[in-house]
């Protein structure tokens, strides 16, 4: 890994995230800067900003705040786990496949509104589409009490 620091506008940038974003996950104690300038200013690392891409990627999915924090402790410990010692290995990627597990069957929750979005966009198009002449109904159209 590149030891090149970053100031948080840059990872913003890259990540794609707000400052805001990137303060509030130093303040709930995701990732914190790597390091401070002199003159204060968050520095952060390519490792950093990796952490940040895989909050980046559970959020959607609804993973909370205690579970991103969970699976980066989990991989901060495989990459500091000793060859030698598989049994905590192997006990942490069993925890990284609960991780996994629960990502697919959210991505299939996912997929499943966007389909039923999708098929409602449909017949809202094809209901304009019947309407006389092809106009769209008045906008001040009542509802039924």
């Amino acid at each position: 890994m590149d030891d090149k620091h970053m100031q948080i506008g840059e990872v913003a940038a890259r990540t794609e995230l707000s400052l805001r974003t990137i303060r509030h996950y130093e303040e709930t104690g995701l990732v914190i800067p790597s390091a401070r300038s002199q003159g204060g200013f968050r520095l952060y690392t390519e490792t950093d900003v990796q952490r940040l891409m895989v909050i980046r990627r559970m959020k959607p999915l609804g993973f909370t705040l205690d579970e991103m924090r969970d699976l980066l402790d989990i991989t901060d410990r495989l990459d500091a786990a000793e060859p030698a010692d598989s049994t905590e290995r192997r006990a942490l990627l069993e925890r990284v496949e609960t991780y996994e597990q629960a990502a697919a069957r959210k991505i299939e929750e996912l997929r499943t509104q966007l389909t039923r979005a999708e098929d409602f966009a449909t017949t809202l198009r094809t209901r304009l589409q019947k309407a006389p002449g092809g106009e769209t109904a008045p906008r001040t159209a009542e509802l039924p009490a």
